[in-house]
């Protein structure tokens, strides 16, 4: 997909680019945000991302929304991997080329293996589509560069505020961002 050419001016304030390997990004870039609650992921839409009618693409949709809630739940986990065993998805509105797609999500309940998911994502105001999800952890929490050799932070750094193994160093803006390093779709 060409959807580098996006005029990215487009994209509210306070939201970073980020480029993903992988399907992640093919759909993209990505645009991430934290936020009081946590982590809000975004995208600019484009030609590219429409359906034979005019309008964004369904799968598209899914796509993010699978993405966002992963991410979410990777984050909320400590860092866990986890895939998707179900994802419900309600399609309430039409997304339009040039908008700017934004999911949120809250973990509804989790287990020992399973976390369960809710996302909604939204353009301009208005909520396009929801889901609920079941993700399983498939993984043990994703231990940080700052990590000592028994799981805790090291002396002066919060687990969340040190980067995963891979990920930019502390004083690159998007260190701590879970959509760098999540493992999950």
């Amino acid at each position: 997909m060409d959807t580098h050419s996006a005029d990215d001016s487009a994209v509210p304030p306070g939201w970073r680019k980020r480029t993903l390997p992988g399907f992640a990004g093919l759909i993209g870039p990505l645009w991430v945000r934290k936020e009081d609650d946590g982590w809000a992921y975004g995208l600019l839409t484009t030609a590219d991302h429409l359906n034979p009618a005019g309008v964004v693409h369904g799968g598209l949709l899914t796509a993010l929304l699978d993405h966002g809630i992963s991410a979410i739940a990777w984050e909320a986990l400590g860092r866990r991997a986890c895939v998707t065993v179900q994802l419900d998805t309600h399609f309430l509105a039409a997304a339009r080329e040039g908008q700017f797609l934004q999911v949120r999500g809250r973990v509804a309940r989790a287990t020992s293996s399973l976390v369960f998911m809710q996302g909604e994502l939204s353009a301009d105001g208005e909520v396009v589509a929801t889901a609920v999800a079941v993700l399983k952890q498939v993984g043990p929490p994703r231990k940080t560069a700052g990590e000592s050799a028994t799981g805790g932070p090291a002396t002066g750094e919060t687990a969340a505020g040190g980067p995963a193994a891979g990920k930019p160093s502390a004083g690159d803006p998007a260190a701590g961002d879970p959509a760098a390093g999540t493992p999950a779709e």
